[in-house]
């Protein structure tokens, strides 16, 4: 699991990052029924204009929208905070945006107001084109406690039921691709790593925030937990 207090704390990562190598597969790999595509948070407000944007967090969905003609599951999240969510600098008298304070779970890093339940900034973007999609999962909804993962709140212990979902169909392989790398991503990847399933994070479908080291950092703890870095390409 990633150590929610070392996430902005991490800048010593970088040289492990660097040694996993970018691509790992000669063949290419092929989705099967017993695969799934989780596609994290590719919303409005994490792309261009958005309150949170991802540095070429657009780049992603085009990436996205091809390699999804490849699975016949695919699940989708969406960042769903109430107004004045404890996660918002907002919601904290003299905070700025990137500070971390001391929850009863953890250091939480503090973030701009992003994907408020019901704006536009909280809608997936209208340029993804999944049709096949059977389940968006909705994350972030509790007042008092963040969500970056799809399996798990920040608390470690609250679930959203995804992992019984996948099992009860079948699913025992995953691959994870969207926004951010370093937060959603690796988050959902560690807890699905923990969850049993067989964990890829397609890296060109993928884009970080890398605050203080965060992007290394969380590469280093999805490649120490097992999680498989591939790109889009060896998806076949």
């Amino acid at each position: 699991m990633l150590d929610r207090r070392g996430v902005v704390a991490g800048l010593g990562a970088a040289a492990v990052a660097g040694l996993v190598p970018s691509r790992l597969w000669a063949a290419a790999i092929k989705p099967d029924d017993a695969s799934a595509l989780l596609v994290i948070d590719v919303q409005n407000c994490f792309l261009p204009g958005g309150s949170l944007a991802v540095k070429d967090g657009e780049q992603v969905v085009p990436v996205i929208n091809k390699i999804a003609k490849s699975f016949a599951n695919v699940v989708m999240t969406q960042d769903w905070h109430t107004p004045g969510h404890v996660s918002f600098a907002s919601a904290h008298s003299g905070k700025k945006p990137f500070e971390t304070i001391d929850l009863a779970y953890g250091k939480q890093v503090l973030w701009p107001d992003h994907c408020v339940q019901g704006t536009d900034g909280a809608a997936l973007s209208k340029d993804l084109a999944i049709p096949q999609a059977e389940l968006i999962i909705r994350k972030g909804f509790h007042q008092d406690v963040d969500s970056y993962s799809a399996f798990t709140e920040a608390d470690g212990k609250t679930t959203t039921g995804l992992a019984a979902y996948l099992k009860a169909r079948n699913v025992t392989r995953l691959f994870v691709a969207g926004l951010a790398t370093d937060f959603c991503v690796a988050w959902t990847a560690l807890d699905a790593r923990k969850a049993g399933f067989e964990t890829y994070v397609v890296e060109d479908a993928c884009r970080g925030i890398d605050t203080q080291g965060s992007l290394a950092k969380a590469w280093a703890d999805m490649d120490k937990a097992g999680v498989k870095r591939i790109k889009s390409s060896d998806i076949a």
